[in-house]
């Protein structure tokens, strides 16, 4: 399967795991379908597929015919290739979630008041004339309408012979409900004359209400988890009247519509909601801004490069929506527990039955019999199952997005805890990326213009400060042939003469030697075996790196730094940052190649790296880290961003790490131990007869429970 595309698509009539299960399969099961996460907590797909093979339409009808829907756009299967905006399919789901949710909130209310009416009538008054009409008639209203969406969903799950929570919940109310109405119209066959036969109406209309109740709590808690998204997504402009090369100006107090540099004027930006830093950033001519970010102060007139999907708002959008629908590793086997969680409480309900009903001594009865069994139905609850890790991987992932931290996967979110060394890079990551040249010498300066032209075509991060040394009078030369060579530096022809600017001389330069000597990190220009200038440059640490490696240390992590710089520059800076190990000298594949020596006794290693000459050791690591200024390279090979470059931030990404693996334990070790307990105990195992109500009544609070507990991540 070539050319696939992976898109994310919003699901709709999930409400448990072995809903997640059932969609789950269905599109895997599709021809020209590559891989398939589906999450509970997002409602969403996440979907690589082959468009040459199968379409958008052709997924929502797989998936309509398993008896959800997937949501896609209209004319989607026409431009597939060119990965059209899900911006606007999200917000129809998103309005299409608050309208579902404000018909359940008022289902919820009617049923409340019903179940309420309902249990006063029957077991506060004494028997009437119609008394027994009046019940049927509320618990009705109640089953049939308050109900309505478990039963709709449950005769869709019949008809394809399937089973899920629903299925659970409209037999136990449908059960409570008809052998009531049974014992209402013929009170002699389960009673007597003296004792007419028990009815159930109040536990049909109160396992409605306390289901409903419970659902209205976990859709609040759910939509708290993918707050993070929203918030994002609340930042992209609606329209931009700009192309990029066109020059716009942004007044105080507007947010910033596209991305670009600021050619005139100068101000303060508030980033926070990107960066995840309070303190707003100062802009000047050169500065970059960035989409959805607020102009504070003064005016700005910025050139447009980017707009729409291709802003950094959208790519961090884009990065949050994907992570968030990935899936953790234990997931899997926990899905694979609730694709047939329902069909063995079926069975043990059917049981349950077949046991007080036929087979017990005391305490049985058909009357009882039905009683254990509604509980057995009601108590068991996959949601909880299902909601464990998605709501806090979730919940996780936002809140690193809300600091700044975008994490591609769940699977990088929890190895990230269990990192022993982490692998720094030198220049823009431990230093502040903004060297500057504080000595310099030349023995040809007629050659100042094919340096400044060599320089203007480097990505390298020292060539800034390099041209900037030379000055403004200075006119580019025409070059040719320029190549850069990783780890050693650039070169380029003038005429028929090649030049090289680099990290080397090729004849022995005294007063290179020297300034090497005092720490700094020396760039020679050359022409041949000539030394035409030599450079001192220096790049102070980071403000925060001191920090962080302190904090580090704290956790028990070994600090490393890697870089091609010369070694004397190199134990200069590692000192000034408290760095255990340090080496220097290093190609890109001498990076890869300390990384994979580390790694030996199976400690994981983590890399943070800015550079194009970084990326082949992100890959190599076992949890690769991106400055969010570095190159596009390094960030798409890395495991997690930091839009910032604050270092403190990797610390921050560890301890949430942490944390969301303790929650996901939490919620897993609940969900299972509230199974294992709480069906035996429904079921009569320590012969006590619970009533169904209270069995609905734990059942709701189970899920709650779970999406609660990983909201404790926003904090």
């Amino acid at each position: 399967m070539s050319n696939t595309v992976k898109r994310n698509f919003p699901v709709v009539g999930m409400g448990c795991a072995a809903c997640v299960a059932r969609v789950e399969g269905t599109l895997k099961s599709q021809d020209g379908v590559k891989a398939c996460s589906v999450s509970l907590a997002a409602n969403s797909a996440q979907v690589e597929y082959d468009p040459s093979i199968i379409k958008a339409s052709g997924l929502k009808k797989a998936v309509q015919d398993a008896g959800y829907d997937l949501m896609v756009q209209e004319g989607d299967d026409d431009d597939e290739e060119d990965h059209p905006d899900e911006d606007h399919l999200e917000e129809e789901a998103e309005e299409l979630r608050r309208k579902e949710y404000r018909k359940l909130r008022r289902d919820m209310v009617l049923a409340i008041i019903l179940a309420v009416a309902i249990f006063i009538v029957q077991m506060g008054f004494k028997p009437f004339k119609g008394k027994g009409i009046i019940l049927l008639a509320a618990t009705a209203v109640s089953v049939f309408w308050c109900g309505r969406r478990f039963h709709k969903a449950a005769l869709a799950q019949v008809r394809h012979f399937r089973s899920n929570m629903d299925t659970l919940v409209s037999l136990s109310t449908l059960i409570s409900f008809l052998f009531s109405c049974f014992n209402l119209i013929f009170p002699r066959v389960m009673g007597s004359a003296d004792s007419p036969a028990t009815l159930y109406f109040d536990s049909a209309a109160m396992i409605t209400a306390f289901i409903l109740i419970g659902r209205v709590l976990e859709e609040k808690a759910k939509y708290g988890t993918t707050a993070s998204i929203r918030k994002l997504m609340g930042l992209r402009p609606r329209k931009v009247k700009a192309a990029p090369g066109d020059v716009i100006r942004i007044k105080p107090g507007q947010n910033i519509p596209v991305d670009g540099t600021v050619t005139q004027g100068a101000s303060f930006v508030d980033e926070s909601l990107l960066t995840g830093e309070p303190v707003p950033a100062e802009k000047f001519p050169g500065s970059k801004v960035y989409t959805g970010t607020v102009n504070q102060k003064g005016t700005l007139q910025v050139m447009v490069e980017k707009t729409g999907s291709d802003t950094l708002l959208s790519g961090i959008i884009s990065m949050v929506r994907n992570a968030q629908g990935s899936k953790a590793r234990i997931q899997q086997t926990v899905d694979k527990v609730a694709a047939v969680f329902v069909p063995v409480i079926l069975l043990i309900a059917i049981a349950t039955f077949i046991y007080w009903c036929f087979i017990a001594k005391e305490g049985g009865g058909f009357g009882n019999a039905l009683l254990y069994m509604v509980s057995v139905l009601v108590i068991a609850c996959p949601c909880s199952l299902g909601l464990a890790t998605p709501t806090a991987i979730v919940a996780g992932i936002g809140k690193g997005a809300d600091e700044g931290i975008l994490i591609k996967d769940a699977d990088a979110l929890q190895t990230a805890r269990k990192i022993k060394t982490l692998v720094l890079d030198k220049t823009g990551t431990i230093t502040a990326g903004k060297p500057e040249v504080i000595k310099s010498k030349w023995f040809d300066e007629s050659t100042k213009g094919i340096l400044l032209s060599m320089e203007q075509a480097s990505e390298h991060p020292l060539a800034p400060a390099v041209i900037s040394s030379l000055g403004t009078d200075v006119s580019a030369a025409e070059i040719s042939g320029f190549e850069a060579i990783p780890g050693k530096g650039i070169e380029a022809a003038s005429g028929d003469v090649l030049y090289f600017a680099g990290n080397s001389a090729p004849v022995d330069c005294q007063i290179g030697n020297d300034w090497i000597t005092e720490g700094y990190t020396v760039t020679y220009f050359c022409r041949g075996e000539e030394v035409l200038a030599v450079f001192a440059i220096s790049d102070p640490l980071k403000d925060s790196a001191v920090e962080a490696v302190m904090q580090l240390h704290g956790m028990g992590i070994t600090v490393c730094m890697l870089t091609g710089d010369n070694e004397d520059s190199a134990r200069l800076t590692a000192s000034q940052a408290g760095i255990d190990e340090t080496k220097a000298n290093v190609l890109p594949d001498g990076k890869a190649e300390y990384i994979r020596s580390l790694q030996g006794d199976k400690t994981v290693v983590a890399m943070a790296g800015d550079g194009i000459n970084d990326s082949a050791a992100l890959a190599t690591a076992d949890v690769s880290i991106a400055m969010g200024h570095g190159s596009d390279i390094a960030i798409d090979t890395s495991m997690v961003t930091i839009v910032s470059s604050d270092l403190t931030k990797i610390p921050r990404l560890i301890d949430l790490s942490k944390r969301t693996s303790r929650i996901i334990a939490e919620n897993l070790f609940w969900a299972f131990i509230y199974n294992v307990i709480a069906i035996p105990l429904a079921a009569g195992a320590f012969h006590m007869q619970l009533n169904p109500m209270i069995a609905a009544a734990c059942m709701a609070l189970s899920s709650v429970c779970v999406v609660s507990n990983s909201l404790r991540l926003r904090k």
